[in-house]
């Protein structure tokens, strides 16, 4: 379950603290996806974060709209048109999967602003891996 604080409309609507090991060989770098596949319109894009460095191996918790972050790594911008974190608010009554995608890249993504159409076009033929972590949330 999703923490309140990461929502929007029960919370403060910070940014979570995301983390991971495990990074493969021939990585140079990561792209991080927070998308909820069960919003009314389609899978809708909450957060979109691209040339995460390899170390050190997290983004911390409450995270600014600015395009750089302190690592290096860019946002792109979400469903909603806007960038940085968006934080879900699922439709009273429903509950929606969130699900946090981290692929492997084997380049750095150039791109003065993306979205998600072209993040995906990005990733063709350029993702190493791909992991996928998976939270709820009711209201």
């Amino acid at each position: 379950m999703l923490d309140r604080r990461y929502l929007g409309c029960k919370g403060t609507s910070e940014s979570p603290a995301v983390s991971w090991d495990g990074v493969p060989a021939g990585t140079k770098s990561l792209v991080l996806i927070l998308e909820d596949p069960d919003a009314p319109s389609g899978i809708f894009t909450h957060w979109l974060i691209y040339n995460i460095s390899l170390e050190p191996r997290s983004i911390p918790a409450g995270q600014t709209a600015r395009k750089v972050l302190e690592n290096g790594a860019q946002q792109g911008d979400t469903s909603a048109g806007s960038r940085g974190y968006y934080p879900p608010c699922p439709p009273v009554g429903t509950t929606h999967r969130y699900i946090f995608w981290l692929y492997a890249v084997d380049m750095d993504i150039i791109r003065p602003t993306a979205d998600r159409d072209s993040i995906d076009q990005a990733l063709q033929g350029h993702t190493i891996a791909k992991t996928g972590f998976l939270t709820t949330f009711r209201r």
